[in-house]
């Protein structure tokens, strides 16, 4: 009697092998663009430049460069993504309250899909091109109240890089928090007015504690990626490194500091680390969201 080629003579379990196939350019992408860098990281991070193991490269995130990129990677992803979390919710919230059949509802939330993904080059040129030291909105305030709105160059040091990145972690609030708001079943609401409730009891005690969760992890995600953003900064900072992307790039392209490739390998470590568990809390806080949801 022959073995069907799916099945297990041993365990007599089938295995499909058809529902893999379309998966397979994916588990490769993942394979090539995830997992590989991923492991090139972390075996650069325990490597000298021979090759030999050592842990003096992780001795290197406790120089004072290291530390002010860390703190500074930690205030720019925290502000941008407390700033983008309730901004985005006050947006999401509006767009929600629209009518679905709304042509400024599904407006809106296509333009907040495109603009999520806007950043790099052509953001950071924007923003310069706006409020810059020659830029449009710069010169006409000048024009008209004399007052500098460049100011001492705010705009390519720490505090622009908040500005800037807001421009981008509002409109992703909305992608990932308005799908909480709808969520919320007028059924609730019915009920809590029935039993009494005031508007704001119903906020108080019913909307605001499902909606927690989900807003919690929409701010941990606008963290992560604020975290791990690089080129709008990189076009923005010409001088000094305030964010570790900037200083990963300095250990690798330097030709002051040379032989810091494996000490950027640390440095891009520290990163997936910190990325890693905002993602896996996250995660935790998706799946708890996801039981009302369904």
């Amino acid at each position: 009697m022959s073995t069907s080629p799916t099945t297990s003579g041993r365990t007599g379990r089938r295995f499909a092998v058809g529902p893999v196939l379309p998966l397979l350019p994916f588990l490769g992408f993942v394979l090539v663009f995830l997992v590989v860098p991923t492991l090139t990281v972390v075996v650069g991070a325990f490597q000298d430049e021979a090759g030999r193991l050592t842990l003096g490269n992780l001795d290197a995130l406790t120089s004072d460069a290291a530390v002010t990129a860390l703190k500074g990677s930690l205030i720019l992803s925290a502000s941008t993504a407390l700033i983008g979390a309730v901004l985005g919710a006050l947006l999401a919230y509006l767009i929600v309250s629209m009518s679905p059949q709304s042509l400024m509802r599904r407006a809106t939330l296509a333009v907040s899909g495109v603009l999520a993904q806007f950043g790099g080059v052509v953001l950071a040129f924007a923003w310069i091109a706006t409020i810059g030291p020659v830029g449009v909105v710069t010169k006409a305030i000048m024009d008209l109240t004399g007052a500098n709105l460049y100011g001492s160059g705010w705009l390519f040091g720490l505090p622009g890089l908040v500005v800037v990145y807001c421009y981008f972690q509002i409109p992703l609030m909305v992608i990932v928090f308005a799908p909480a708001f709808e969520g919320l079943r007028p059924q609730w609401r019915e009920a809590a007015v029935n039993l009494g409730a005031s508007t704001w009891d119903y906020w108080r005690h019913v909307a605001l504690p499902l909606l927690t969760p989900a807003f919690l992890g929409a701010l941990l995600l606008l963290f992560a990626n604020a975290f791990a953003a690089y080129a709008t900064a990189a076009v923005l900072v010409s001088q000094g490194q305030p964010i570790v992307p900037l200083l990963i790039r300095q250990a690798i392209t330097s030709e002051v500091l040379l032989g810091q490739a494996n000490v950027g390998f640390a440095l891009a470590l520290e990163m997936i680390v910190v990325v890693t568990v905002v993602m896996v809390a996250y995660n935790l806080l998706l799946r708890r969201t996801s039981r009302w949801m369904r």
